[in-house]
């Protein structure tokens, strides 16, 4: 790996990222604005930097995790002030579309290029090098990104041009979180049927109903573990976006509205910090102790 990468963004999944990176043999650095712990950072092989415009100038691509619309415009403002002469620009968050699209002009203007890939799959699967990307950009950009991705995904694909990435990642969540809602809904009719929790996960677990994302989750979903691989406060920031963008298209979005209403209403409980899926036995025991 010649690359040399910078990671923009240190939460879980900025963290992970740069940590599967350096354990793949690249030289990596990372730098988010709260600032970098350097002995954590060294433990986990890569190098924490002070200042953003140093992390630029010493990185070849650039790879942003960060937590929303707003965080991501920030970032590639500031990017496109400095010089970006043949640096790869890599946007791995979930986002809207017009984020990239927007900022394209002023990076390229800058000297850089610009890549929306954001990835799917949480920080347990970034380290296993098992996420799946969506990438939206040129065939040469993607080309020179591949490498680096290859170093965090098996499944890369590329869907189309610049925010297409994006795009195809609001649709997969779509479906993901529909699905969360729709089971949710289903364990609360057979609770209200008199139903228990384990004889529905038991024949669910068995049945066509069965999704990867259910059967990964069933330790977390049966109490058996306590593990977070994507938060509940974390699904509630990417069903609003979802929300947002239907209805920017006329779009009613149901089951994302019915999500999110449920999503919101655990971390008004206190509970936005648990695994997303934590939202089935939440839903069952309302209704149990009703």
């Amino acid at each position: 790996m010649n690359e040399r990468i910078g990671v923009i963004g240190l939460g879980r999944m900025g963290w992970a990222l740069a940590a599967r990176f350096a354990s793949q043999g690249a030289l990596v650095q990372g730098w988010t604005r709260s600032g970098v712990d350097s002995e954590q950072a060294a433990a986990a092989g890569f190098e924490g930097v002070g200042e953003m415009r140093d992390l630029v100038a010493a990185s070849d691509v650039l790879v942003l995790s960060l937590f929303n619309d707003d965080a991501a415009r920030d970032v590639l403002t500031q990017l496109s002030t400095l010089d970006l002469t043949s640096k790869l620009i890599v946007e791995t968050s979930t986002v809207s579309p017009t984020v990239v699209r927007d900022l394209l002009a002023s990076i390229e203007r800058a000297g850089g290029a610009l890549l929306d890939a954001p990835i799917s799959g949480g920080p347990d699967m970034v380290e296993a090098g098992t996420v799946g990307m969506f990438v939206g950009g040129k065939d040469a950009d993607v080309a020179r990104f591949l490498p680096v991705a290859a170093l965090a995904s098996d499944k890369v694909a590329h869907v189309g041009p610049l925010g297409a990435g994006a795009s195809a990642k609001i649709v997969n969540n779509m479906v993901l979180t529909g699905m969360w809602e729709v089971l949710s809904e289903a364990l609360e009719t057979g609770a209200g049927l008199g139903l228990g929790m384990d004889t529905m996960l038991g024949f669910l677990e068995k049945s066509p109903a069965a999704s990867p994302a259910f059967l990964q989750r069933m330790p977390i979903i049966k109490g058996e573990s306590d593990a977070v691989g994507f938060s509940v406060s974390g699904i509630a920031k990417d069903a609003a976006l979802m929300v947002a963008t239907s209805q920017e298209l006329d779009r009613e979005a149901i089951a994302l509205k019915a999500a999110l209403a449920r999503y919101e209403t655990m971390i008004g409980a206190d509970l936005g910090g648990q695994d997303l899926s934590t939202v089935l036995p939440h839903s069952v025991n309302a209704v149990m102790n009703k």
